[in-house]
């Protein structure tokens, strides 16, 4: 079947929630994918920042293969082993003590805004319930998620939302201290703002917040489901800033394109969780945790995150070369492979010039392309990434 006639069965069968392009990509290996054309592209959209391993990593389907030659899924009923094991990882490298898996970041915050509750309630009193989370921020599409999320185009058409959610300004210790009450039981952010527009926590600010916390007993969350698991050079990105939450959410890049989300927290927190609080048919699937497994021994046994630090230094580099190049190019941000350019014009067309000429990326708003390549990209795939995006600038900069 041709491209077009997949693209007609899509638009027919697949509910409308997407703005897709029309490319149907039939496969991938390493940092490149090719549409069912035989068009290659060269990826730095990576899943939306999920591909950690790039395509065709051979450690992964090994070792999902040799799982799913086992078995493919059991109940919560039972243990698994790749769950534990998974589970031991995560808690040995990080300042956890224990982990609730799920499938997704969205189900992740859902988990964290649970579970603040529940010890809200039990540290203090049935009124201590609200959660306080940071304007601009993105949180995930259920409904609990979209409630914390701050950005009215997100939750527009959904009201009543979730009630007990306040929104402070990301980055401004002082309007948080304004809402913070005998009600707080939590507050939540990114330590980079991803659909925000790559904006990174000031050191000071996530600081400031510890130090609330822990004068008020309100249970402190980092959202890392996009900035966590290597994405901005250290395996949990608290320890970029140093400063240890209550909770984390991470997901995305945990599973390299198996859907896998997971909820961390200290045990003084999670022990308000009791059996039957809260549950996933599919959370600790052992073909997810096997890929979770995966990802892990190559960040951390197989110098995958030393890659992240030099070539997100790089990259960065020649993006600031960029911005000297073309006046467009108002700023740029983030911190390792989570790279942001924010514009003075759409970004929607320079996307597209992008795919056009060979490069996939993708937007963080309507003024942000967002640079988030799989962990393994190389010094010479960020040149040719530059090299293209250049092509597209100056192609720009003549129309207009």
């Amino acid at each position: 079947m041709e491209t077009k006639g997949y693209i007609e069965k899509g638009k027919k069968y697949v509910m409308n929630t997407y703005n897709y392009y029309p490319v149907v990509i039939d496969r991938g290996e390493g940092c490149y994918v090719w549409d069912t054309d035989g068009k290659k592209y060269l990826d730095f959209v990576a899943g939306i920042a999920v591909n950690s391993l790039g395509y065709g990593n051979k450690d992964y389907i090994s070792n999902l293969t040799e799982q799913l030659h086992k078995f493919n899924h059991c109940s919560n009923l039972y243990y698994n082993m790749p769950q534990i094991e998974l589970a031991e990882m995560l808690v040995n490298k990080s300042c956890f003590d224990n982990v609730f898996f799920c499938n997704s970041g969205a189900e992740a915050v859902e988990a964290a805004l649970k579970l603040s509750r529940k010890y809200g309630k039990k540290a203090h009193d049935e009124n201590c319930y609200e959660i306080i989370t940071m304007k601009h921020s993105f949180h995930g599409r259920t409904f609990g998620a979209v409630t914390a999320t701050g950005q009215e185009k997100y939750q527009k058409g959904l009201e009543p939302l979730l009630p007990g959610i306040k929104y402070a300004e990301f980055n401004n210790l002082d309007s948080i201290k304004e809402l913070v009450s005998n009600k707080t039981c939590a507050i939540l952010v990114e330590p980079v703002q991803g659909e925000g527009g790559i904006r990174p926590a000031k050191k000071e600010f996530l600081e400031g917040l510890r130090k609330l916390c822990n004068e008020k007993d309100i249970v402190l969350i980092f959202d890392e489901v996009q900035c966590g698991i290597g994405r901005i050079g250290k395996l949990f990105a608290y320890e970029i800033y140093d400063v240890k939450p209550d909770i984390v959410s991470v997901a995305k890049g945990l599973g390299a394109g198996f859907p896998i989300g997971a909820m961390l927290a200290v045990k003084k927190v999670s022990e308000a969780f009791q059996p039957g609080d809260h549950a996933s048919t599919f959370g600790g699937n052992p073909l997810a945790c096997t890929a979770g497994k995966t990802v892990l021994n190559h960040l951390l046994n197989k110098n995958l995150l030393v890659n992240v630090e030099i070539n997100g230094h790089y990259l960065t580099s020649k993006l600031i070369e960029l911005k000297q190049k073309f006046d467009i190019i108002k700023d740029v941000r983030g911190i390792g492979l989570m790279q942001g350019i924010e514009l003075s014009v759409p970004t929607a067309q320079i996307v597209s010039k992008c795919m056009e000429k060979g490069l996939l990326l993708v937007g963080a708003g309507a003024n942000i392309i967002r640079f988030v390549p799989p962990l393994i990209v190389t010094q010479d795939e960020i040149d040719k990434a530059i090299e293209i995006l250049t092509s597209a600038l100056r192609e720009i900069k003549n129309e207009s």
